[in-house]
């Protein structure tokens, strides 16, 4: 019983932590994207210069967005994606849109 309890929970933590891939783009989305942002995106990671929306391909919507005050006319974005596990918030990553291109991110 002890060990069914023990295994039940091991696999609770592991669908809670996001050890599931889920896609979010089809190839032919990304066909036109330079090879690097392609490669980038299939391997669910963003650098800086990705697009909005390249970076939604890779990493899905994010948790929370803050529309930034315009600089010099051109818009401004934070993104924040949380990662959750059993015990709530496990980490957080932020980005820095300017002008709809990642500039930043942590």
């Amino acid at each position: 019983m002890k060990k069914a309890v023990i295994l039940i929970s091991v696999i609770i933590l592991l669908l809670q932590t996001g050890c599931t891939k889920s896609i979010r783009y089809t190839e032919e989305e990304i066909k036109n994207y330079p090879g690097n942002v392609q490669d980038n995106i299939r391997k669910e990671q963003v650098d800086l210069g990705m697009t909005q929306e390249q970076v939604r391909y890779a990493w899905g919507s994010p948790d929370s967005i803050r529309i930034l005050e315009p600089y010099n006319n051109k818009t401004r974005e934070e993104w924040i994606y949380s990662r959750r596990g059993t015990l709530g918030v496990v980490g957080e990553k932020l980005l820095l849109f300017f002008d709809g291109e990642l500039i930043y991110f942590k």
